[in-house]
């Protein structure tokens, strides 16, 4: 699933690519993706696609007058915008045309949303109306993050993952994200010091803004098609079972923590 890093750059790449174009024909191949009914949904058509912007794992499109498109690639999910003749991908659930004869196509390999909200209807989305902050958000400062954990209780994984806390941190960029900060995933929230949390922000910043220079994640592709960068050999210890520790040469541990695997030094990130 793209996380925060890929969908930072397709935001970016959409808004150069696709501002002032005009949505001139739609193509629909899976009703089940949308929030309202095909009739309903057609009344995309005509409009004028403007900013589009980053919200944790959503894509959220301006389109003037009065609409937003939101988009959520689920898993194994591709947006690909194509010039005129290019050829199409043999399966997709979504293709706009544009009024230059450029397309954009949304295909979903697992579960994905194409959802259509006015601007007065936006605030009530139920899947979007209660997301966390970004990590990318000016406001998303160690005094902030602070002011969030504060009188929380669990652990420090489980925070970071729910959406409604830190939008768009996944499981892939959150185990190095806690090896920066010296964290042991299962660590409970109470016992973080402001040294901590300051590192943890850090090292949230870090990891996330380097994916987002190398373009997003070996497997996800962007706008125009290409893989990410950001792989195996930039990963601390994210995915790497049984190698040694870059920083102390401990073994590195699969463990388990609730419904998911972390990656850890148990020297470095001490329970």
């Amino acid at each position: 699933m793209p996380e925060l890093p890929e969908i930072a750059n397709l935001s970016r790449q959409m808004t150069e690519q696709l501002k002032g174009k005009r949505i001139a024909q739609l193509h629909l191949t899976q009703p089940r993706c949308l929030n309202m009914s095909v009739k309903k949904f057609r009344r995309i058509v005509g409009k004028t696609v403007k900013e589009t912007n980053a919200r944790g794992k959503w894509l959220f499109t301006d389109l003037d007058p009065d609409d937003n498109l939101l988009l959520n690639l689920g898993m194994g999910g591709d947006l690909l915008y194509h010039e005129n003749n290019t050829t199409l991908p043999k399966k997709y659930q979504l293709r706009l045309t544009f009024d230059d004869k450029t397309g954009l196509t949304v295909t979903f390999s697992w579960f994905g949303y194409v959802h259509l909200a006015s601007d007065k209807e936006l605030p009530k989305h139920k899947m979007t109306n209660k997301l966390g902050i970004s990590p990318l958000d000016g406001e998303f400062t160690a005094e902030k993050l602070a002011s969030l954990l504060s009188g929380r209780r669990g652990a420090i994984k489980s925070f970071l993952l729910n959406q409604k806390n830190v939008a768009g941190i996944g499981n892939v960029y959150v185990q190095d994200i806690l090896f920066k900060a010296r964290l042991h995933p299962l660590r409970m929230i109470p016992t973080l010091t402001k040294s901590e949390i300051e590192a943890l922000h850090r090292s949230t910043c870090e990891v996330l803004n380097l994916s987002i220079r190398l373009g997003g994640l070996k497997y996800e592709r962007d706008l125009y098609g290409r893989y990410g960068k950001y792989g195996p050999e930039y990963y601390l210890v994210a995915y790497k079972t049984d190698e040694p520790c870059p920083v102390c040469k401990t073994t590195i541990a699969k463990i388990r923590t609730g419904s998911t695997a972390s990656y850890i030094c148990s020297k470095c990130q001490k329970r």
